[in-house]
């Protein structure tokens, strides 16, 4: 069995992906990138979605934690481009991360 590598994105970043030879399911807004995330979540042949971390934010928490309890697709937030530094570092995804896992906040030293 094969499963299918989907990409969810703003059009202006799904060129690049189209460029690298895959098909990018292209979403103007955060709500209709939430509807096209449902779309994908019911394909059964969807194994992992890419998902631009603007739309992925835009979810509710609630959303959020169904999809990371499901086994597929799984859903992964990528960075879309920005033309300002970032404010967080990327420890403070892994800081989220182990605060979902654990149940409370930690610090990395």
């Amino acid at each position: 069995m094969s499963l299918a590598l989907r990409v969810l994105c703003r059009p202006e970043v799904g060129t690049g992906f189209s460029l690298a030879g895959l098909a990018p399911v292209d979403a103007s807004s955060d709500e209709s990138g939430a509807a096209a995330l449902r779309e994908l979540m019911t394909d059964k042949e969807t194994g992992v979605v890419l998902v631009q971390d603007s739309m992925y934010d835009a979810l509710p928490e609630d959303v959020r934690r169904q999809l990371g309890r499901r086994p597929l697709p799984l859903v992964v937030p990528f960075p879309g481009p920005i033309w300002t530094r970032r404010p967080e570092a990327a420890e403070s995804y892994i800081i989220e991360l182990l605060r979902q896992v654990i149940g409370y906040r930690v610090r990395l030293k």
